[in-house]
């Protein structure tokens, strides 16, 4: 299994959580595991007593510091997607 990681230690965790809250407020975050493998974090979500999980890329969140408007894009295209998914 990944290892869990600290909020505080996820690039760009922030953003991600506001982006969050921006498409569906009733959206938890539970937990994120670093996936060695795929070199990206996997944020485990709850919505509406479903889990949903999705994997951003480690340099997509690292690039987000940076106020890149095309890579928030990315972002709230990759959590829009899964979001959906764990609707259906």
């Amino acid at each position: 299994m990944d290892p869990q990681v600290p909020k505080e230690r996820i690039p760009s965790y922030e953003k991600v959580e506001e982006k969050i809250r921006e498409l569906d407020g009733t959206v938890i975050i539970l937990r994120v595991f670093y996936s060695i493998e795929n070199i990206s974090y996997k944020f485990q979500l709850l919505k509406n007593n479903k889990m949903c999980s999705v994997e951003i890329p480690r340099k997509l969140l690292e690039e987000l510091r940076n106020g890149d408007a095309e890579k928030e894009e990315e972002l709230t295209l990759i959590l829009k997607t899964c979001l959906k998914e764990s609707s259906s």
